[in-house]
């Protein structure tokens, strides 16, 4: 059994017959009152994501969970197909289950996922690097855009980059809210 204390970014809880994956959360002590901890969770089931607060010090129940590296092999209607590189094994995880992460998977990708009891729980890496494959050219003094212009990675999903990021540049994206962390030098 451990306490609120110990809840760290992908830590799984065991809550009312249900795992929930802790995605953020943040130890706050106000000026009056007793401390809490400000949690956001993934349902590992339905890839539900809910904000709980507990208090400090409560007696939480966390599950066991196993943590392997898998290869994205490919999308399979709503499911995901991954493989286990050192056996072989092919593990189908719900469309619901990998949540998000969708965004940022190409295939043949390894993707860090753990199984509890048998469900599996995706958890990619907090950041990943993608090549941007379509951006518009960025005008020097156009700042109507707080300086960031859209931009299409190689996954299909677009994010915000600063104005001097060009087509076919490799930036480092995190994973957890889809914003730019820098450009990559091979």
């Amino acid at each position: 059994m451990a306490t609120t204390n110990d809840i760290k970014n992908g830590t799984v809880l065991k809550l009312e017959g249900q795992l929930w994956n802790i995605i953020e959360f943040q130890h706050v002590k106000p000026g009056k009152g007793g401390a809490f901890v400000r949690t956001k969770m993934r349902n590992v089931m339905s890839g539900k994501v809910v904000d709980k607060t507990f208090n400090a010090g409560l007696k939480i129940e966390t599950a066991t969970v196993d943590r392997r590296d898998y290869q994205y092999l490919y999308q399979d209607g709503a499911d995901f197909v991954f493989m286990d590189t050192t056996d072989f094994d092919q593990l189908t995880v719900p469309g619901a289950t990998v949540g998000d992460a969708t965004n940022f998977m190409l295939e043949n990708q390894m993707v860090n996922i753990a199984i509890h009891e048998g469900n599996p729980s995706t958890s990619s890496s907090p950041s990943v690097v993608l090549e941007i494959t379509y951006t518009e050219p960025g005008l020097q003094g156009d700042r109507s855009s707080a300086g960031t212009k859209p931009a299409t990675l190689e996954t299909g999903y677009e994010i915000q980059v600063p104005l001097f990021v060009e087509n076919n540049t490799k930036v480092k994206v995190d994973t957890r809210d889809g914003s730019y962390l820098g450009r990559v030098n091979d």
